[in-house]
Formats: C-alpha cells, sequence, structure tokens
C-alpha cells in the first residue's frame, strides 16, 4: 500500500533552541550526514562569507540570526526528513509557534554554558500544549560549562520534563573526551572538526575492560563507570512508547561545530521519532492515511527570490496524496485551485515537485490567495485547528520617507505583513498605517525589507497603545458608534475588521466595562472562517 509506506518512511520536526544555542550549525551537520550539503557554512567565521545554508535572507546573514523558518528536505538511511529550522530570536516566536503547528516532533537544543534561557522556557510550554515529542542536545560540550548532573537537574526542573540519557559526556571544556553511547554501548572519542562520514566508534561490551582505560586514563575511567551505573540504574531502558507521547525525553550531548555526537542523536531519531500523526480540525479527526488531500497553510514568505518577487505559502500535507496541476478545494474563498509548480525546499533552492505525502512541507506559489491558517481539502469544508495568533504588543506609525514610492510601500506592508510576523492596521477614517509586533527586532526587519525588496524607505514613529482588541457585536449601529466615537484609538485590520488600541489595561477594562454589547476579543481567530 503506497500511502502507509510513504507515510511510514517521513519524519517532520523543528529545531528550536534559544538564542546562539547552535541550532542552526545542528541543522547544518544534519544535511551534511543526509548528503544535501556538501560543505557547511562557515558559522564559526563571520570573516569567512559562506553563510550557513538555512539563513536565506540578507538581514539574516548580516546579523547572524534566523528570523524566519527554513524548511529543508533530505534523506538519511532510507527516510525522508523534512526539517524546519525556526527563529531563535523572542522577537520572531510567533513565527516558530506556527511552525511547531506543522511538525510531529521537535530537537530542542541546550548550550551546556548558559542552560535553561527564557527563550527556551516559551518553546516547551508551547510543545507541552501540543504534546509535542521532544529530543534534547545538549550542545557545546568542548566549552567550558556546567556540571553534566547539575545541568540535567536545571532542564528537568526549569522545562517541567523528565529527561532520559542516550549518550554520556566524558569531561567538558578542554578535557573533553567524548562520549559513551549507553544504547549501543560504545565509546566515541572526541576530535574536533570531525568529517561528517567519519564514525570512529569503539565498541565497549564491558565497561570494566582495560581498553577503557587506555583511551581514557585511569581516573576518567573510574568516573563513567560510576556515572553509567548511576544513570542506567535510575534510567533503564528507553521506553519508545513515553517518549512519543511526550512524557520522556531522550537526551544526548555533543558539539555542533565539531560535528560531535550528532550521528548518534539522528540515528536514534529516525529509530523513534513519530510519522506523520492524524490531525483534529473543526469538523472531525482527520486520519494521516486517508486517501483524498487535506492540509494547511502556516507560513508565508514574500521574495524568497528577490530577483523574481514570489510569494510562497508554506503548507504542510496532512493526509492524501497533493499532485501537481490537480484542483484541490480552498475552503475560506470556497473556490477550486491548481498548482502549476509546487516545489520542495533545501534553503533557498527550490525544486518543483510532481507529488507529496503526509508529513511533506510543499511550497505553493501565491498571488495572493492564501492567509496563515487556509486549508485545502478535495472538496470538504473545515479547517484544522490550534494555529496560534497574537495581539501585538508594539505598534508604531509607518512614515513614508519618499512619497513618489507610495505603491510600493502599500504593496510592501501588504505582503510584508501576510507573513505573519506583523499585523497591519489602518486608523478609522483615515490612512495612517500603523504595525503591531510582538518584538523590536521586527521593525528592524521590515524597514530593511521594504527598502531592498520593494525600494520603499520608511521610518517608525513609537505609539502609545498597549494591546489591540477586535471588536464583534450583535448591534452594528452600537459598534459603529463606539468606532466613530472612539476614532484617535480605532483602526480597521487588513481584511477591514474593526479594531480597538487600547492605551493601557486600565483604559481597555473600562471600555469593556462601559460597552457590554461590544465584544472585545484578544486574537483575531485566524484559523476561522471569515
Amino acid at each position: 500500500m503506497k500511502f502507509h509506506d510513504e507515510i511510514m518512511r517521513r519524519r517532520t520536526f523543528a529545531i528550536i533552541s534559544h538564542p546562539d544555542a547552535g541550532k542552526t550549525t545542528l541543522t547544518e551537520k544534519f544535511l551534511l550526514f543526509g548528503g544535501a550539503i556538501q560543505v557547511a557554512g562557515a558559522v564559526k567565521s563571520n570573516k569567512i562569507k559562506k553563510s550557513a545554508t538555512s539563513d536565506f535572507m540578507e538581514i539574516e546573514r548580516q546579523r547572524g540570526i534566523s528570523v524566519a523558518t527554513s524548511v529543508m528536505s533530505f534523506e538519511y538511511n532510507g527516510i525522508l526528513i523534512n526539517l524546519l529550522d525556526t527563529p531563535g530570536h523572542k522577537d520572531f516566536a510567533e513565527d516558530t509557534y506556527r511552525t511547531l503547528t506543522a511538525v510531529d516532533s521537535v530537537i530542542l537544543v541546550v548550550d551546556s554554558v548558559n542552560g535553561v534561557e527564557d527563550q527556551t522556557r516559551r518553546l516547551m510550554e508551547v510543545c507541552r500544549m501540543r504534546d509535542t515529542p521532544v529530543i534534547v542536545f545538549i550542545n557545546k560540550m568542548d566549552r567550558d560549562g556546567k556540571n553534566r548532573f547539575d545541568l540535567l537537574e536545571e532542564i528537568e526542573k526549569e522545562l517541567n520534563i523528565q529527561l532520559h540519557p542516550m549518550t554520556w559526556p566524558i569531561n567538558s571544556g578542554k578535557e573533553f573526551k567524548g562520549v559513551y553511547n549507553l544504547y549501543d554501548r560504545n565509546l566515541r572519542l572526541f576530535a574536533a572538526n570531525t568529517k561528517a562520514e567519519g564514525d570512529e566508534s569503539i565498541a565497549i561490551t564491558d565497561l570494566n575492560d582495560t581498553v577503557v582505560e587506555e583511551m581514557l586514563g585511569t581516573a576518567d575511567a573510574a568516573i563513567l563507570r560510576e556515572d553509567v551505573e548511576l544513570v542506567d540504574g535510575v534510567n533503564g531502558e528507553l521506553n519508545a512508547e513515553d517518549y512519543l507521547a511526550a512524557k520522556v525525553s531522550p537526551v544526548f550531548f555533543g558539539s555542533a561545530i565539531n560535528n560531535f555526537g550528532v550521528k548518534e542523536m539522528l540515528d536514534t531519531f529516525i529509530r523513534i521519532a513519530p510519522t506523520p500523526q492524524s490531525r483534529e480540525t473543526s469538523a472531525r479527526k482527520v486520519d494521516v492515511e486517508e486517501a483524498k488531500l487535506s492540509g494547511f497553510v502556516f507560513k508565508i514568505h514574500a521574495n524568497l527570490d528577490p530577483k523574481h518577487r514570489d510569494r510562497i505559502a508554506f503548507f504542510r500535507v496532512c493526509s492524501g496524496r497533493f499532485e501537481r496541476n490537480k484542483y484541490f478545494h480552498h475552503v475560506r474563498l470556497d473556490k477550486d485551485v491548481r498548482f502549476s509548480n509546487p516545489y520542495s525546499f533545501m534553503a533557498r533552492d527550490k525544486s518543483v515537485i510532481e507529488d507529496a505525502y503526509a508529513g511533506d512541507v510543499v511550497g505553493l506559489f501565491d498571488t495572493g490567495n492564501f492567509k496563515i491558517g487556509d486549508t485545502l481539502t478535495e472538496g470538504e469544508d473545515f479547517y484544522f485547528t490550534g494555529i496560534p495568533s497574537f495581539s501585538p504588543e508594539i505598534f508604531k506609525e509607518v512614515v513614508n520617507k519618499d512619497p513618489m514610492k507610495t505603491k510600493q510601500l502599500e504593496k510592501g506592508l501588504m505582503q510584508l505583513t501576510d507573513e505573519g510576523v506583523a499585523q497591519l492596521f489602518t486608523q478609522f477614517g483615515g490612512t495612517k498605517k500603523i504595525i503591531g509586533c510582538v518584538g523590536e527586532l521586527q521593525f528592524e526587519v521590515i524597514q530593511y525589507r521594504l527598502l531592498h525588496e520593494y525600494g520603499a524607505s520608511v521610518e517608525f514613529r513609537a505609539l502609545p497603545f498597549y494591546k489591540a482588541t477586535w471588536l464583534t457585536s450583535e448591534d452594528p449601529k452600537k459598534l459603529h458608534d463606539f468606532v466613530r466615537f472612539k476614532q484617535a484609538n480605532s483602526a480597521l485590520d487588513k481584511d477591514g475588521h474593526d479594531v480597538y488600541l487600547a492605551q493601557s489595561e486600565w483604559f481597555l477594562n473600562t471600555e469593556i466595562s462601559n460597552n457590554p454589547d461590544i465584544k472585545f476579543h484578544f486574537t483575531s481567530e485566524i484559523h476561522k472562517a471569515e
């Protein structure tokens, strides 16, 4: 049965972490193992002009951070892996949260030097909400960091997860000698800049063998034996069912920049990670092995190729088979659409595909038909639920510095806010454009992209708003009167919905209690029909 076989050989996951934990570096090592790239971007040295394969936006290359989710597909040992590299920076958490709706499992990278950080906590909360299985990779073991036992205790306590070590480190920092694989019972000695294909593991049937002393020295051999006895005694064998139920997280130690400890994790990942899962919709649960296509758009990216001004919608296939040139039903627009050039991704490089199966992420060329959360089916009307939308926390007026480029500015604002990293409002009765974001860095990215992709030069003027709330009422006149009376604080979002921009929590609570006939909503409910 082809459907079943295709689904069983797919693994779709995201790599998440706090900024600078080594997430993009780890992504590259995976791609090297899969033969998807021949040489890693020299992440270590900013002087070298090569940059990380997964960072395809110019501003990402300049700043050395990922600000948009990249999608990469590659094969490893007969398994088709769809890997989503997410932004680590907190200002782009919204993009990461949405990406987590499109994956079946997660690899969390923790820096052994800094341990658990704020962004790590927030990301794990999202994973727990969805019961997403998590594998933990403790990175930078070749740097002086925290004690291994203290680090595990900190991760368990701070992230509220139960860990199960699969490899165990021998020292850290300058004294780092390698890892012992608790599952395969072999020893891997550390050497900086390990080649992807190199696999110099030494099988150890008995840790009391004198070969362990020869490799590590008497003192380190004794510590390793003691540690392994303790860890084995506490954890025993990994129960794969507990991992799939998100009750236990396997842990690996290594150094991504030196490609050390990565292969052990990748081998375990393809063995235990979940295949594509069935998903809830507004109408019913969609079984992953259903023959009819269904899926949803979780991300939109304008100008993936700056030369062609293209807009790509990232579409996660949830059931059935996606086929090139076949008509599918666009639920929100209630019309049939087809795609002559659907893409699969290798970061910036796209290749046209004939078909795709559950678990795959397909790039659809978009002329403005898609919004985040849109669903394609073969005729049935439903929406995939749980795609988050956030109320902005920072608001700024867009000031056009070049009136000759007004058209380009309008187009740029519409396309960039369609991507979901910012929201666009127009002040009631006027033309003042207001952008709302979750973080400051997003304004910098929007300003940069408006100039370099659309030729529109802008500056931003801070506004004293605290929160955006969407308004609905069963009495259209009362809603109209409220909006007109409060016009300095009223706006329309880009879909023409009424929005109240509150100056403070006190103002918001006052308006809510003074206007019982008007409902104030904190999200625009993007996964619902509009």
